[in-house]
């Protein structure tokens, strides 16, 4: 497996994997999928102080890792929040894992103050990875969300960097 930073020419198989989210799970909130316009958009957005990591194995992009913009008041911009999608044929690969250590580094690199991950619907596998990688769970939000016809919580996990 291959770790690094994403470039815009990864928008279609992010695309790929994060279309699949929005149309099948409760993984994301997101009810449209993305065009290819959008998903470069999306990435080019969070090419500069923020980062998106993807792992590929045998070439393959298996899956991707972002930071996003917390909030837009001035006073967030040391927090970011973190989001992390691995292919169905990837999982149980410890992509996951990888990428959420590595996109810790680049959030700690690029001199963030803490993460916060928000988890629909309480899929244990992701509350479980975001342990492993050093958060904790700091609330749950009740019902905030609604899709496929029932309403969703979000469990809200946070790492501090410093």
């Amino acid at each position: 497996m291959e770790l690094r930073l994403a470039t815009v020419a990864d928008a279609g198989a992010i695309r790929e994997i994060y279309n699949r989210e929005v149309t099948e799970t409760t993984n994301t909130f997101d009810l449209e999928p993305r065009t290819l316009e959008q998903q470069r958009d999306w990435l080019a957005e969070r090419l500069g102080a923020l980062g998106v990591v993807v792992a590929e194995i045998d070439g393959r992009v298996a899956g991707f890792a972002s930071l996003s913009e917390y909030r837009p008041r001035a006073a967030y911009r040391t927090t970011v929040e973190s989001s992390v999608y691995v292919a169905e044929w990837a999982r149980g690969e410890g992509v996951g894992r990888a990428m959420m250590s590595e996109l810790v580094d680049v959030a700690t690199q690029r001199g963030f103050h803490t993460i916060i991950a928000n988890i629909a619907g309480g899929h244990e596998a992701s509350i479980a990875l975001h342990h492993a990688a050093g958060f904790e769970i700091v609330g749950t939000q009740r019902e905030v969300g609604r899709k496929f016809g029932k309403w969703l919580d979000l469990t809200v996990m946070q790492r501090m960097l410093r």
